[in-house]
């Protein structure tokens, strides 16, 4: 990690000391308020590899500090949840770490969705083909800067491509690192050619977390809510009032823009336009 500090023209560098292991996708989060750097990323110990666990490293940028650098092993138990399809080693394999949310208390909430496709050419998974068999698809997740990030028409698939969003893992640590509890927000999402209405947006309202997403029912995509409160306990919640038809919601472009509204794009008739949410 390299600090750039406001007041000097000199770099800080604070190396990671586990160099054993294989880091994927790594995210940071800052939290600015205690003034630390959290640095999260799945590990495995050998190329093509299984997912084994999490790697943390938190960083005090006030002090020059490390907090602490761990590695969390996942247990069995919590791969067998996890696995879906998947065989228990492999369980968090399809995984890749959507939001991470700093909580009161000093520690933080992470959350990850399960993420792969499926076509009659080659599949997409994290060690190859990250740009699609052919040369053409960039996950969303990787970089806000992709062109299909924003654009709801830029990906047309003539390969046949079947995109899987499924559960959602809720991991919460806390001030140290150790992981406290962790729960599953269960669903099973697919869509050929296109994955503008899958996978879900993270609503923190403060007093819990929820969960929009859109479930399938009867051909037609219902706007879902699933709340976690602070007990780890996953509850759904009843069908959201005043949803007019014919809007199919895509949740996963959405955007807080306070503590409990939030403003998520549409499509209606093949037009473009935004709802409101008040909780």
């Amino acid at each position: 990690m390299i600090i750039k500090r406001a007041t000097t023209d000199a770099f800080e560098t604070y190396p990671f000391e586990k160099k054993e292991l294989l880091l994927d996708e790594v995210k940071l989060k800052l939290d600015n308020q205690d003034k630390q750097a959290l640095v999260t990323a799945f590990f495995y110990k050998q190329k093509r590899g299984n997912v084994e666990g999490m790697y943390l490293m938190r960083l005090d940028y006030a002090g020059n500090r490390k907090v602490f650098e761990k590695e969390v092993v996942f247990t069995p138990e919590l791969k067998q949840k996890a696995k879906g399809d998947a065989s228990t080693n492999a369980a968090f394999n399809d995984y890749f770490i959507r939001k991470i949310v700093n909580t009161s208390n000093g520690g933080f909430m992470l959350t990850a969705e399960s993420y792969y496709t499926t076509s009659r050419s080659q599949p997409w998974n994290r060690w190859n083909y990250m740009y699609g068999g052919y040369g053409g698809y960039y996950p969303y997740y990787y970089s806000p800067y992709s062109p299909y990030y924003y654009n709801p028409y830029g990906w047309n698939d003539g390969q046949g491509t079947r995109y899987h969003y499924d559960n959602i893992a809720v991991l919460a640590f806390d001030e140290q690192g150790e992981l406290t509890f962790s729960n599953f927000v269960h669903k099973s999402q697919f869509d050929d050619g296109a994955d503008l209405y899958l996978s879900y947006m993270l609503v923190n309202v403060g007093s819990e977390l929820r969960f929009l997403f859109n479930e399938l029912e009867r051909r037609q995509y219902v706007l879902t809510e699933n709340t976690l409160g602070p007990d780890g306990k996953v509850s759904r919640k009843p069908t959201l009032r005043n949803l007019d038809k014919g809007f199919t919601w895509m949740p996963r472009y959405g955007k807080q823009i306070s503590g409990r509204t939030v403003l998520i794009p549409c499509i209606y008739r093949n037009y473009i336009c935004f709802a409101k949410i008040d909780f």
